[in-house]
């Protein structure tokens, strides 16, 4: 009986064989220069990445730029089920890809795709638009970029939200698909106006993102920005920025909003987000330089909070961005004052621990194994010299971009 050790060469990696697409007209379709490939396969083809079975496969995923419908395809040189015999059997990569998308959201035959594209140009963004930007493009014009807002109970927009959520399994570790069921859910798309070769302006999906609006007693809602997912092709634009601007202004001017958080933010969503919101507080009376240098206060997060949405922990992290981008760091003097106190706030977790230990100590409690997890004072020393230098040159970056 065959191993397949024996054809280890028909074992590829899904990261370089999988060529995604975004289809404008016909002619994208043998255009490689607009192939871009998949950030992770593992949530598809599991944790080894692998496809077994072909030498020389291309896996097609094509999307029309607008409305998302999907194409599935393969290419291949040979197969391992001609070449063992019939021995082995190689995967069936379409029918994988299949089982995590929607039912009947994609097409095998690309002529039946195609049809599709011939009826891309009636597409229309859903929603009510919320923001518009523009970009210069390489030959030197301006793209233009529209934000929407859009309503769950539009079943037209949920079967293309349906599409467009399929990207994160690609793209985004540990990602799923949201419960588009629950009315709870805001979504907020990404698009790029454009003209087609005909002179008339078309609309290709640049990326979303969905906020869960939290119920806040007595009326009030709480928005939570979830899944943030910007396609690649449109990625290094700034329209994650814009984005999170735009959801910021949209629920700003909601009376009932008390604030507007993040869940589980990845270190690059933390960056966009203290750069956004660093923005929006330099403009504030309490953030200003003259206020900064008299340390944190309590009206900086009434302000913040009421101006801006932003909760009490946020406020604290832009207050030290912002401390840090008025501190003269060649001040021996200020450096140091601006250093203990962002450790002070760093080792407040220890401390309070400390703090307890002492407390049950004083109860006749028995804390040996509790210290023996603990750093002593030495380790934590050099522990929290280590959490210091990544928060500032995380805040470095962010001020370099505020002084872009």
């Amino acid at each position: 009986m065959a191993q397949i050790q024996e054809y280890q060469e028909y074992l590829l990696d899904a990261l370089e064989v999988v060529d995604f697409k975004l289809i404008r007209d016909k002619a994208d379709i043998n255009n490689d220069a607009m192939i871009f490939h998949p950030a992770m396969a593992h949530q598809i083809f599991g944790e080894t990445e692998t496809i077994f079975g072909y030498q020389d496969l291309h896996v097609r995923v094509l999307y029309t730029a607008g409305p998302l419908h999907i194409y599935l395809g393969v290419e291949y040189g040979s197969r391992v089920n001609e070449v063992s015999g019939g021995e082995m059997n190689a995967d069936d990569v379409v029918a994988t890809i299949a089982q995590s998308l929607p039912d009947g959201c994609y097409f095998i035959n690309l002529e039946e795709f195609l049809k599709t594209l011939d009826k891309a140009d009636k597409f229309q963004p859903f929603g009510e638009k919320i923001g518009e930007y523009t970009r210069p493009s390489d030959d030197g014009s301006e793209r233009l970029f529209e934000i929407y807002q859009c309503d769950y109970k539009v079943q037209s927009f949920l079967k293309f939200f349906a599409r467009l959520q399929t990207f994160i399994l690609w793209f985004v570790d540990a990602a799923s698909y949201i419960d588009t069921d629950d009315a709870q859910w805001c979504y907020f798309v990404c698009y790029e106006k454009y003209k087609n070769g005909d002179g008339q302006y078309q609309y290709a999906t640049a990326g979303y993102t969905t906020v869960y609006e939290y119920y806040a007693y007595p009326q009030n809602k709480r928005p939570r920005i979830s899944q943030m997912m910007i396609l690649p092709p449109f990625q290094k634009l700034g329209l994650a920025t814009q984005l999170v601007e735009t959801i910021y202004k949209y629920y700003q001017s909601q009376k009932n909003v008390v604030d507007i958080t993040v869940e589980d933010p990845s270190e690059d969503f933390q960056r966009l987000r203290n750069f956004v919101d660093a923005r929006f507080c330099k403009e504030l009376k309490s953030f200003s330089r003259a206020e900064i240098v008299n340390g944190f206060s309590k009206e900086m997060v009434r302000e913040a909070r009421e101006t801006l949405k932003l909760n009490p922990r946020q406020v604290r992290k832009v207050y030290e961005l912002l401390r840090l981008y008025y501190t003269n760091v060649s001040d021996d003097k200020e450096y140091r004052n601006y250093r203990l106190e962002v450790k002070k706030r760093l080792n407040a977790v220890y401390y309070k621990q400390l703090k307890d230990l002492k407390k049950m100590e004083r109860h006749k409690m028995d804390t040996e194994m509790m210290r023996a997890q603990l750093p002593n004072m030495k380790q934590r020393m050099e522990q929290l010299q280590e959490e210091y230098a990544v928060v500032e040159k995380d805040y470095k970056s962010t001020i370099a971009k505020l002084n872009a």
